[in-house]
């Protein structure tokens, strides 16, 4: 996607470019064209500017103006240049007009609360939170399946503020939001729960076995090392989607670290257990796999497709 406020060079990400356009966005969707659209959306952000201002709506009001759902997120930092920073919630509580006013100033820009991120850090950001992502930041993000963003203030680059709505959705005041990461097991770190979503961090030792499985839609992101999903190599920047299934994972030399996000309210009990077995030598198991262009593919069959 195609961003204002992107990067040209999306390495190790993607070897993705657009004739040195630069590129905010990279969508992972499900490769079948007559796949029903996931309702969660697992993006990559890269940023060279900042974003705007903007605040997202929640289910309720979404559903008003004729839309299927909110936008509640939270974003998994990849990179980060140093003093990077984002804006989460306001300084100080506003009412609707001192929001107005704030907007029209351009005052905004000095109300919301900037805070400094490094790599590792994870955010929440409930629909209703008033936000921007600041220059020099890769973000892995999940989110509820919708465009719905209202833009309050835009760095100068002249696109349509949406002042009303935005009034309509902010939460007006400090953000409140704070993110404990916690063990579940040894491989499997609990980074946010909430109605919408449940995103994990697991961690997989080089060469070993284990089998995910994902009785609710799943979305997985390698994020660090390598290694050997049902019939595929993956690495760095590959993601794989599955529901009513499992994925077979044998990790490489270096091991493998990925992000996982699925649906619902509290962590699956039993998504990831390890394997005796040689998965490398195992035969391939029926998956749904999404990956970039670059993944280095060397077998499919009819339920494992690549876009």
């Amino acid at each position: 996607m195609p961003k204002p406020w992107g990067i040209a060079d999306l390495r190790p990400w993607s070897e993705t470019r657009q004739n040195d356009h630069p590129i905010g966005e990279i969508w992972y969707e499900r490769p079948e064209a007559t796949s029903r659209d996931s309702s969660l959306l697992l993006k990559l952000l890269f940023t060279n500017q900042p974003l705007s201002i903007q605040v997202h709506p929640d289910d309720g009001y979404a559903h008003s103006i004729g839309l299927p759902r909110g936008k509640t997120e939270a974003w998994y930092v990849l990179g980060a240049a140093p003093e990077s920073e984002i804006a989460l919630g306001l300084k100080e509580r506003l009412t609707s007009q001192q929001l107005r006013e704030a907007i029209d100033t351009r005052s905004i820009l000095d109300l919301v609360r900037w805070q400094t991120v490094s790599l590792g850090d994870t955010i929440f950001v409930p629909a209703g939170t008033i936000h921007a992502i600041g220059a020099g930041v890769v973000i892995a993000e999940i989110q509820q399946r919708s465009d719905a963003t209202f833009r309050l203030f835009d760095f100068g680059r002249q696109r349509e503020l949406h002042i009303e709505r935005a009034i309509a959705v902010a939460t007006a005041g400090p953000a409140v939001i704070p993110v404990t990461p916690s063990r579940l097991t040894e491989q499997r770190t609990l980074l946010i729960a909430n109605e919408h979503f449940v995103f994990e961090k697991i961690d997989l030792p080089p060469n070993t076995a284990w089998c995910l499985e994902a009785e609710r839609e799943t979305w997985f992101l390698v994020i660090d090392g390598a290694g050997r999903i049902g019939s595929l190599d993956a690495g760095v920047g590959d993601a794989m989607f599955v529901q009513a299934d499992y994925l077979d994972i044998h990790s490489g030399s270096t091991g493998l670290v990925g992000l996982v996000a699925y649906t619902g309210g509290d962590p699956a009990a039993h998504l990831l257990e390890r394997r005796k077995i040689d998965l490398m030598n195992a035969e391939p198991q029926g998956i749904s796999v999404a990956v970039l262009p670059q993944a280095n593919v060397i077998a499919t069959n009819k339920r494992l497709e690549t876009i």
